[in-house]
């Protein structure tokens, strides 16, 4: 599938002033993306990209960003059949233990998952937000190629160039 709009990240102000590095996310792994393979997870709304940056305590010092996305070659994981087809389904998708897999056997299943999809040229998946009060319309995409030109563009939207000061 393709994607074409606006997408927004909720950021941990340490990371801010590179907004499209992806480096959180490589050096310590997330949910879709093993340790050394960076990935930016993006939500469709700002309210989703809130509730996932502050999901554990109260609210943190977070700086809310937004792009201009147009990303072909997207896994949709609201496809059943087609998660079906990969051996996952969607209790496999929001299974709170992929940090216990990731330490146990050095990736979770739903890492090896995001692997084989990259590895298949998928530049990004489409999930659900799995963030507490999250309902199913909340939407996550998640990147593993991005840049400037297709087949993965995506453009930071800060006129005034804000992040830079």
């Amino acid at each position: 599938m393709r994607y074409a709009g606006p997408v927004y990240r909720a950021l941990n102000p340490v990371f801010a002033r590179e907004p499209l590095s992806g480096r959180g996310a490589e050096l310590y792994g997330g949910r879709f993306n093993p340790k050394g393979i960076p990935a930016l997870y993006a939500s469709l709304s700002m309210i989703t990209a809130l509730r996932e940056v502050n999901q554990i305590g109260s609210l943190q010092p977070t700086t809310l960003v937004s792009y201009d996305a147009d990303i072909e070659r997207i896994f949709d994981t609201r496809d059943i059949e087609a998660l079906k087809a990969r051996g996952m389904d969607h209790s496999m998708l929001s299974a709170n233990t992929w940090r216990d897999q990731m330490k146990a056997e050095g990736q979770s299943r739903t890492q090896k998952f995001s692997r084989d999809l990259i590895a298949e040229g998928y530049c990004a998946l489409l999930v659900r937000s799995f963030a507490s009060g999250a309902v199913e319309e909340d939407l996550n995409l998640v990147l593993w190629q991005w840049g400037a030109t297709a087949p993965s563009r995506l453009t930071l939207i800060d006129d005034e160039n804000r992040l830079s000061r």
